[in-house]
């Protein structure tokens, strides 16, 4: 069975990273990190935005991003606004490794490795006149479409009943 993963490049915001690490705990997708980071790992934001998930959290940390290509294997999406295909008609395969991949808050992913990849890189549809959204919206945007894609496995579909369902 296939892993999702997500991937943070140089993130620089503890907030964003933290929010990220939220949503990676509650669907299962790991967490991958690759230095240098715009705060410390121990940054109380970090672990504020992250809350008491961080226990339940598969996380890895790089050096570079030469180190994360060298030790990670499957398929690679670039997230990015200069994206050709819209991340939501990708299909993303279920036989590997899915690796969404974002750059930075402030300048993206480097621009030849989305020269060199460029119908791995993919976009989230919004208005032109804007530059960009936020990385952890963008980031969940993202790992809903690959699980919806997958049929949200190992997801209950059920919801949570409460003392004020009827």
């Amino acid at each position: 069975m296939s892993k999702l993963n997500i991937v943070l490049v140089e993130p620089r915001i503890p907030q964003n990273t933290g929010n990220i690490s939220r949503t990676c705990a509650v669907t299962g997708a790991a967490l991958h990190l690759i230095k240098p980071y715009g705060f410390e790992i121990n940054d109380k934001n970090l672990k504020r935005a992250g809350l008491d998930y961080w226990d339940k959290l598969e996380i890895y940390e790089y050096n570079n991003m030469d180190s994360f290509f060298e030790q990670c294997d499957g398929v690679f999406y670039l997230f990015t606004t200069k994206g050709r295909q819209v991340h939501s008609e990708i299909a993303y395969p279920k036989d590997q490794n899915v690796y969404l991949v974002f750059g930075r808050e402030d300048k993206g992913l480097p621009e030849n490795l989305l020269y060199n990849n460029p119908n791995n890189c993919a976009r989230i549809p919004m208005r032109k006149t804007l530059r960009s959204l936020n990385l952890s919206n963008s980031v969940a945007i993202a790992v809903y479409e690959v699980l919806r894609q997958w049929d949200y496995p190992d997801l209950g579909r059920e919801g949570k009943l409460t003392q004020y369902d009827w």
